[in-house]
């Protein structure tokens, strides 16, 4: 399935009178790609409210550009060839450097395009879903090399090494590997620390696939787990499930949270839990919509997105789960399926 951006960019040139400009300098290379196909380091396109629209990069990607479906040009300055009073930037992806060269009359916005593509097309979920099944299948031929010994890289190395055996792009975002005492440490990067019996090994981890990613956390125990971790396993698996059933076109981004993070609480692990329980994926691994207790806003369809409640007891280890699932009025569809239950390698 191929993406529609001429329909893209036409949805947001339908926005700009509401924002009071005649045209939208897009200046955030993930946005550019999202609204032209082109991936690079150095491009921007001007979408105008009548639908015309113009992308300009340099001489390293000006021959990829000609061969997309939008006139382009080659300027060395693209930002600034691009720029006149009356336009509406990026805020958020222009620098005040950048802003102040290219004059005055621009007018700064919040997020345009962002909020578009929270909303996925079949095209899209194919590449998402191909991500996670790449991601899935690592992680059940990595498994049985989980032994005693290994360090915390060496399989952080093993996991993206299958991830690009199996057609992945790259890693998605840099893979996490905390064992033991470190997996209190929700982003903890990998180190020499060698995974020993008795050890909550948590793995956090992705592929990405023709631009688009997975994000999968699993955690599994070296050997038979000890009362308080199969506990602790037990509580974080019961709250990802009501965070994952709570997921339905309509929700607020503070009720699917609430759906998840009550059941921690009323453990008596509230205060373990200390971030948000999910985020949208895409172009990027962390993107519109967020889930959380002060985040604002509703699902709608076709929504791809996580849910990862993890509780972290410092100095003793922790557990987090997480799956990437598209919200479908029918249902939720979960789009990493390697099983929740707790692997004891």
């Amino acid at each position: 399935m191929t993406f529609d951006y001429p329909a893209r960019r036409a949805r947001v040139a339908g926005l700009l009178p509401a924002h009071g400009v005649h045209a939208l300098l897009v200046t955030s290379p993930v946005n550019v790609r999202y609204l032209t196909g082109l991936a690079s380091s150095n491009a921007a396109v001007l979408v105008r409210a009548d639908g015309g629209a113009l992308l300009v990069t340099d001489n390293r990607y000006i021959e990829a550009a000609r061969a997309l479906d939008v006139p382009s040009e080659e300027a060395a300055d693209v930002a600034g060839r691009l720029a006149e009073p009356g336009t509406g930037i990026e805020a958020a992806s222009m620098s005040v450097a950048a802003y102040e060269r290219l004059g005055e009359g621009l007018v700064p916005l919040g997020p345009v395009v962002e909020p578009l593509r929270a909303v996925k097309d079949e095209a899209e979920l194919d590449r998402i879903r191909t991500a996670c099944e790449i991601t899935d299948q690592a992680f059940t031929d990595v498994c049985p090399a989980i032994a005693p010994g290994m360090t915390e890289r060496e399989l952080a190395r093993l996991l993206e090494s299958r991830m690009a055996e199996l057609g992945a792009d790259k890693p998605a975002f840099d893979t996490i590997v905390a064992a033991g005492e470190n997996g209190a440490v929700p982003h903890h990067a990998p180190t020499s620390r060698e995974l020993r019996a008795g050890d909550l090994v948590t793995m956090d981890f992705g592929a990405r696939y023709d631009g688009y990613h997975a994000d999968m956390t699993r955690t599994v125990s070296l050997g038979a787990p000890a009362a308080w971790q199969r506990e602790l396993y037990d509580l974080v698996a019961a709250a990802q499930l009501a965070g994952r059933h709570a997921l339905a076109p309509g929700a607020t981004a503070r009720q699917v949270d609430t759906a998840a993070r009550s059941v921690i609480a009323e453990a008596g692990h509230g205060g373990h839990f200390r971030h948000g329980l999910g985020h949208g994926v895409g172009l990027e691994i962390h993107e519109e919509p967020f889930l959380g207790p002060a985040r604002t806003g509703r699902l709608e369809d076709r929504v791809p997105i996580t849910v990862e409640p993890g509780v972290y007891l410092p100095g003793r280890g922790g557990v987090r789960i997480e799956d990437t699932l598209v919200t479908r009025e029918g249902g939720p569809e979960l789009f990493t399926k390697t099983t929740k239950e707790l692997l004891v390698l």
